[in-house]
């Protein structure tokens, strides 16, 4: 009996997650000044690149949320308000890069410069590590 409630426990924290993840990706997509399936189908690898290290992130977050979490509805919200400081953490550094650096990742990204999209891959996944490691 406890094993089949652990499973079902294991199926609704996955199903749930899987579902806060596509949610936050959409999300993030309407911030993104090109739409990144559109990109993705006409090949450019570095669409493709960010957005693949841009899912790892927040899988990444997701995953620590609900790993430290006792309850799912926790895990959830604290997955939403990391996914709302790595957006804030990344327009500020977004921004700082383009005005110090003259770097627009976005612009280089779209037009297929896997540099722009591998610095900007990066970012996220350096914000994904640091706000894990707040978690705890």
């Amino acid at each position: 009996m406890l094993g089949d409630l652990n499973i079902l426990r294991m199926i609704v924290w996955t199903g749930s997650g899987v579902l806060l993840l596509c949610l936050l990706m959409y999300i993030d997509a309407l911030f993104t000044r090109y739409k990144d399936m559109e990109e993705i189908k006409r090949g450019n690898l570095a669409v493709t690149t960010r957005f693949v290290m841009k899912l790892f992130a927040q899988g990444y977050i997701l995953a620590q949320s609900l790993s430290i979490s006792n309850d799912l509805i926790t895990g959830l919200l604290v997955s939403v308000i990391s996914f709302v400081l790595l957006f804030v953490v990344e327009k500020l550094v977004e921004f700082s890069v383009k005005s110090f650096a003259g770097l627009e990742l976005d612009k280089g990204t779209q037009e297929g410069k896997v540099a722009h999209a591998l610095f900007s891959g990066s970012l996220h996944i350096t914000g994904a590590f640091i706000i894990a490691a707040c978690l705890l």
